[in-house]
Formats: structure tokens, C-alpha cells, sequence
């Protein structure tokens, strides 16, 4: 993959809008659906390269670009803590998943024994979405930290609730997988925020016009 702005800006998008999809289930128990759909077949787009074909174009990512701008140009506190907590808890998971190489490959099965269900149901089925919180909790939970999901005990307590918040959080992985691959780092999101910034304000533009 190319490590451009265009790329790092779009991945961190899909993080942005993953940590949007979580607080979302958390605390109001739906989200987004075509939002949703989108990030998880992002787990499924095993041969694509490009965040703009695996995310089936920059339009699909505009809430996470619309994040970037508002939780980044602050300079100080974001807005939302909630929202940057998830990011960053997902951004540095995905450094320590690529340390273990054991739960790489685990973390490839489960996907793929879960891309065989999509045969027989959508996407988004309950059964495709619990398979994919398996997976999460069978290797991304146990690197530690895990990310602490904080929202309305009825929705947290509820299966499919749940469900859904672990795979938007293996599909936030997934895209924190893309934002390294482009170049992204810890030290790119500090000092290359205006950057980014400037990056997302431009794709915002050419998709509201």
C-alpha cells in the first residue's frame, strides 16, 4: 500500500468511525446500519489493498472523516474522550497483535471460518456476527489492555448487543492494520495532525459538492 496522506486519512477514518459505531451500540443499543455493514465486510476484503476499495469508496467513511476533523483540530482535549480512547486503544492493540504471530494466523482461521457463513447468510446475520465476536474475544481480548466498552448496562448485558460492539472492534483492528501499513504511527497522528486534518477536510468537500 501506498503511505500517503490519502490512505493514512482514510484508515484512520475507518478507526474513527469503528470507535463511532461502539459508542453508538453502547449507549443506545443500534447504530448505523449501512455504517455497520460496511466495517464488517471490511473483514472480509481479504484480497483488496486500497482503504478506498475496501471500504467501497470514501463516501461510505464520511462519519469517520467528520471525526477526524472534530476529534483532531481541538490541539487539546478532543471533544469526545470516548470516542479517542477507542481509537487509540485499537491503534495500539493492532501493535501488539502483530508481535504474535500465533494469534495472527488464529485471528486468519476464525475469519475465514466466518467468511464460510456469509455463504449462507448476509453479511450482518446474528450468526456471522457472533462468530466474529468470537473471534475477537479468542485473540484480540486476551493481548491486553482490552478496551473497556462504557455505555447503558441494558445494552452492554444484551448478546447481540454485544455481538455487534466485539466485531466493530475486530473490524477497528482490522483498519488500524491499514493505517500502519500506510505509513500511520503514533508520532503521525501528533505531529502530523494538521496534515490529516487537512486531508479529511478535503475529501469532505469533494464529497459534498
Amino acid at each position: 500500500m501506498e503511505r500517503t496522506d490519502y490512505n493514512r486519512t482514510l484508515a484512520l477514518a475507518a478507526i474513527f468511525q469503528a470507535a463511532s459505531i461502539v459508542k453508538d451500540l453502547a449507549w443506545r443499543g443500534h447504530c448505523d446500519e449501512h455504517e455497520f455493514e460496511i466495517l464488517i465486510g471490511s473483514l472480509f476484503a481479504f484480497d483488496v489493498e486500497a482503504p478506498q476499495d475496501i471500504f467501497r469508496g470514501e463516501a461510505n467513511l464520511r462519519t469517520g472523516l467528520e471525526r477526524i476533523e472534530v476529534q483532531l483540530k481541538s490541539g487539546g482535549k478532543p471533544p469526545d474522550m470516548e470516542i479517542t480512547r477507542y481509537a487509540i486503544g485499537l491503534i495500539f492493540l493492532e501493535r501488539k497483535l502483530q508481535a504474535r504471530p500465533d494469534m495472527l494466523e488464529a485471528l486468519g482461521d476464525g475469519l475465514k471460518a466466518a467468511e464460510r457463513q456469509v455463504e449462507y447468510f448476509n453479511m450482518t446475520h446474528e450468526s456471522v456476527i457472533a462468530r466474529l465476536a468470537d473471534v475477537y474475544q479468542e485473540s484480540i481480548s486476551k493481548l491486553g489492555p482490552r478496551i473497556i466498552v462504557q455505555g447503558e448496562q441494558t445494552h452492554l448485558s444484551n448478546p447481540n448487543v454485544a455481538a455487534r460492539i466485539r466485531a466493530t472492534l475486530l473490524a477497528g483492528i482490522r483498519a488500524a492494520v491499514l493505517w500502519r501499513q500506510a505509513g500511520g504511527s503514533r508520532w503521525k497522528l501528533l505531529l502530523g495532525r494538521n496534515r490529516l486534518i487537512h486531508e479529511a477536510r478535503d475529501l469532505l468537500h469533494r464529497l459534498n459538492n
